[in-house]
């Protein structure tokens, strides 16, 4: 449900709130299903099939539901994928949707791997904040999570955005026996550097067998940081994303905690998401969804709102997921848009 109709040029902004009372201002938007990597966790060991060309999204009806949306009520658009930096012309878009009436935040996710080429771009894009994909600082286990890799490119794409002023945030998947030995160090680079980093516990989207060995809980990640650092809630700021935010004393950044599994936050579920296909919907591990693409004529926009706003008011009011079973079909995360 909306609190009010959409009405070109009224000053008071709109707001998307869904049946539970919860405000809907982010969108996530998947601008491509291909990537340079093949993390285990995000893709089955043969890859998936890629979507043909007349099957994606063009730019254009890309940029007419963001700007729907943000008609709507939307404040904060995420571009993703699959990876959005492998799509010709996307700096170019994103600079179009900066300029989005309305839109207070724009931010991108990437694995990195070319983000030192287009850091200084998608800076002048007005592209707000980078999160990148960066499960691992050694480079081995970079390479056998990634399917080959290579971490010192990432790194230098840190570098980069760095030097172009882009602030950064680090999501590390934590997995047990896989990168959890390294929660300490990736908290280590919050003391020197203005980073946010994030760890996420393991999602399984794909449902191999014994995921749940995988998952390492929020609060054992915390557990294992209080024996080597101090640290302290921060405030996460109105636009903020599930995590639950600390900074060591000190230290120049800031680390967070999220957790799908262990810890619902469907609550404070502020986001609905569009792949790269148009296919809508309004929480990760639901598999209804509504088809945009009938109404991504310019002259429909009465039907693109509608549609949207049947999207909001169909949210469910939590997702079927826990450590001990998922009640969501498995799915390719790359497909959906992280």
């Amino acid at each position: 449900m909306t609190s009010q109709s959409f009405e070109p040029g009224e000053d008071q902004r709109v707001q998307l709130v869904d049946t539970f009372g919860r405000t809907i201002n982010y969108l996530r938007l998947s601008v491509t299903d291909r990537c340079n990597l093949r993390c285990h966790y995000c893709m089955p060991d043969k890859g998936v099939e890629k979507l043909a060309h007349g099957d994606i999204l063009s730019y254009e009806e890309l940029l007419l539901i963001a700007r729907t949306a943000v008609q709507l009520g939307v404040e904060k658009v995420r571009v993703t994928g699959g990876e959005p930096l492998v799509r010709r012309g996307i700096t170019s878009f994103l600079a179009r949707l900066a300029g989005l009436p309305g839109l207070r935040h724009l931010v991108l996710t990437t694995n990195g791997l070319l983000l030192a080429e287009l850091a200084d771009d998608l800076r002048h894009a007005g592209v707000q904040r980078v999160n990148v994909s960066l499960d691992s600082l050694d480079p081995a286990t970079f390479a056998a999570i990634t399917r080959g890799g290579d971490l010192a490119r990432v790194l230098a794409g840190l570098a980069a955005a760095d030097r172009a002023g882009l602030p950064l945030k680090l999501n590390m998947v934590v997995m047990r026996g896989v990168n959890d030995a390294e929660i300490e160090a990736f908290a280590r680079l919050t003391l020197e550097s203005p980073f946010a980093v994030r760890f996420i516990e393991y999602m399984p989207t794909l449902q191999g067998s014994g995921w749940q060995e995988q998952i390492v809980p929020g609060s054992e990640i915390l557990e294992r940081l209080a024996k080597r650092f101090r640290f302290a809630l921060v405030d996460r700021g109105p636009y903020a994303g599930p995590s639950q935010d600390f900074r060591i004393e000190g230290a120049k950044g800031t680390f967070g905690i999220i957790t799908p599994v262990s810890g619902h936050f469907c609550s404070d579920c502020n986001r609905i998401r569009v792949t790269a296909a148009g296919e809508a919907r309004s929480c990760l591990f639901s598999a209804a969804g509504i088809d945009l693409k009938p109404y991504l004529r310019p002259e429909d926009g009465e039907g693109l709102r509608s549609a949207l706003q049947k999207l909001v008011e169909e949210k469910p009011h939590r997702h079927g997921m826990n450590r001990c079973g998922c009640e969501h079909e498995p799915f390719v995360m790359a497909r959906i848009g992280g």
